[in-house]
């Protein structure tokens, strides 16, 4: 099974950015299988659909504008985006989770399972670094994420030693 974690957002816009800030810390802090694959989208949108019509099972990362408290984690799957059960985009980056299935649907190669994990952001203004709130969920989305690929696939991620 291929896997890939695709972190998406702005990183001049501060939790805007949660997806890339995410994929980097677990790069950082894990060691990754070969059949996990970790992607930095950015602001891509629909270009980085290529990338989720490789994998089989796809874990998005981002800001969503939702209603709750910032910092709050927010799970979706593939029958959330399709029936269109989810919040707004946080921004105009996101050509939507929707729209690329849609395009892997008509191109026959949507992967079987996507799910976003949405994280309600505090301050979107200029900045390049993540809330201090925001920046306090990284771990805790992280370890979260790891243990379910660990009891999904079996394989071994590891904490890197500082």
């Amino acid at each position: 099974m291929k896997i890939l974690i695709l972190g998406a957002g702005n990183l001049l816009l501060s939790d805007e950015g949660f997806g890339v800030h995410f994929v980097r810390h677990l790069e950082r802090n894990f060691i990754i299988p070969g059949s996990i694959e970790l992607f930095d989208a950015g602001t891509m949108g629909l270009a980085a659909t290529h990338k989720m019509e490789d994998a089989d099972r796809v874990y998005i990362v981002d800001a969503v504008q939702a209603e709750g408290e910032p910092g709050t984690l927010l799970r979706y799957g593939k029958e959330d985006f399709m029936l269109k059960r989810m919040p707004v985009k946080t921004s105009p980056h996101q050509a939507g989770v929707q729209e690329m299935l849609l395009v892997s649907e008509m191109r026959g190669k949507c992967p079987r399972e996507v799910f976003l994990f949405g994280v309600i952001p505090s301050f979107t203004g200029p900045g390049s670094e993540l809330s201090p709130l925001l920046a306090e969920k990284l771990e805790g989305i992280a370890v979260m994420l790891v243990d379910e690929l660990r009891k999904l696939t079996g394989l071994s991620i590891l904490p890197r030693k500082i």
